[in-house]
């Protein structure tokens, strides 16, 4: 019998991304230092995709120096590695650093040193930043946030998943065609009732667990939305950052998604918006 490639695809994407989930999850759930691995593992893997980008794009930037300086914020800011009788904080130390990478360009002695400047600062603000904000959620109270942090996670794939069936199943009308094709309205529209269906779900479980976990379900409704905008606003970024060097996928360390920022554009871009609505409406 002739084999689907449409169905291998899908059949090995699905089981990859089984493994993802029950990684993450067992991170986020196991320990603040097994979350912490998990983030600065993101955090390396997808500062060093998109050098890569920027370097097909033309820039020449500082990846190692981006790389340290973005898993040194999530070390420094996150997991609060000061002491607090230093004198020094983590703002003293970041700021520096964001420096030195000026410093260093004046020795490189590369063409368009602007560019490549701005290449390895938005590495940082890009990938560093958003895991940075997570894992300051994750410091609001570990034993009850690490629930948060899943449900957030959970919203993300839920969304993902719900726009890749009905798009695959339904999808005629395109979302945003000059940068992904594939996309549609219909997808986005059936990630929407997946998510905000998930997101109620989640607050109802979670409903009386204290804190912020103890709000109406229509908080984590109103979440999902947020994740689901700018989650998808994430998708086409990352879409359009490929499209502009002409690749398919940012890497391929994962079977049937590419690499980290495949995996991961959606939550990353969403963090910071998902945090300003924890800070808003959780208190």
């Amino acid at each position: 019998m002739k084999k689907n490639p449409a169905f291998n695809s899908f059949a090995i994407r699905t089981v990859s991304g089984a493994v993802i989930a029950a990684v993450v999850a067992g991170a986020v759930l196991l320990s603040p230092y097994s979350f912490l691995a998990l983030l600065l593992a993101i955090c390396i893997g997808g500062m060093w995709e998109f050098y890569k980008i920027a370097s097909k794009a033309g820039a020449l930037p500082q990846a190692p120096l981006g790389m340290v300086t973005g898993v040194l914020i999530i070390l420094l800011f996150g997991a609060g590695f000061i002491p607090s009788n230093v004198g020094v904080t983590a703002f003293d130390s970041v700021t520096v650093l964001f420096f030195v990478v000026f410093i260093c360009e004046l020795y490189r002695r590369k063409e368009n040193p602007l560019v490549n400047i701005a290449a390895t600062l938005t590495g940082i603000l890009y990938v560093a930043f958003p895991l940075l904000l997570l894992g300051l959620l994750g410091m609001e109270g570990w034993s009850s946030m690490r629930w948060g942090i899943i449900g957030f996670i959970v919203i993300v794939w839920a969304n993902d998943v719900g726009a890749y069936l009905v798009g695959v199943a339904f999808g005629r009308t395109r979302l945003f065609e000059r940068i992904s094709p594939k996309k549609s309205w219909e997808g986005f529209f059936g990630g929407l009732a997946l998510a905000v269906a998930v997101g109620i779900t989640i607050g109802w479980l979670l409903e009386g667990g204290g804190g912020f976990l103890g709000k109406h379900t229509v908080f984590w409704a109103g979440l999902s939305m947020v994740v689901v905008v700018s989650g998808v606003f994430g998708d086409l970024v990352e879409s359009m950052l490929k499209r502009s060097v002409l690749i398919k996928d940012s890497g391929g360390v994962i079977p049937g998604h590419g690499g980290f920022l495949d995996r991961f554009d959606a939550l990353l871009f969403s963090v910071p918006f998902v945090y300003l609505y924890f800070v808003i409406f959780a208190s």
